[in-house]
């Protein structure tokens, strides 16, 4: 299970995108996701539309996960007449709860969509466990 924190990130970057705010910020902002859980993994896809491979930075310590981008803007050299599309730095940390395997994360880069595969955990799978007692052993889901 993921778990999903800090509100304020989350209104800021609403705040951001309704009132303006285009241009270089100097703080990390958040990223477009989907988190969702197939058969024994957990499945998280960022889009990253514009982000070469090479300026994605994947770490995890101890049961947090932090992405981390950099979309250059244009060049000095040019005069933009239109600049709607974010550029900066993006960041995003997820907290990974214990049920699941961060060593053996997977990632994917396609088509501007960043896919990491998580790992459940054994100990987190269901499992059926046996009852004793009248004489006979019955099993139900845990």
């Amino acid at each position: 299970m993921m778990i999903r924190t800090d509100p304020f990130r989350e209104l800021d970057r609403l705040a951001q995108q309704f009132l303006g705010g285009t241009g270089t910020r100097s703080r990390p902002m958040a990223m477009p996701m989907d988190a969702y859980r197939m058969g024994d993994e957990f499945v998280v896809a960022f889009d990253l539309p514009g982000v070469d491979p090479s300026a994605v930075e994947l770490s995890v310590e101890r049961n947090v996960l932090t992405v981390k981008v950099e979309r250059p803007g244009l060049p000095d050299s040019v005069d933009g007449q239109v600049v709607e599309r974010p550029h900066g730095v993006f960041s995003r940390q997820l907290f990974l709860g214990d049920s699941l395997d961060t060593d053996g994360i997977q990632a994917d880069y396609d088509a501007g969509v960043l896919t990491l595969r998580i790992p459940v955990t054994e100990r987190a799978k269901p499992r059926r466990i046996e009852i004793a007692g009248g004489g006979e052993a019955k099993q139900i889901n845990a």
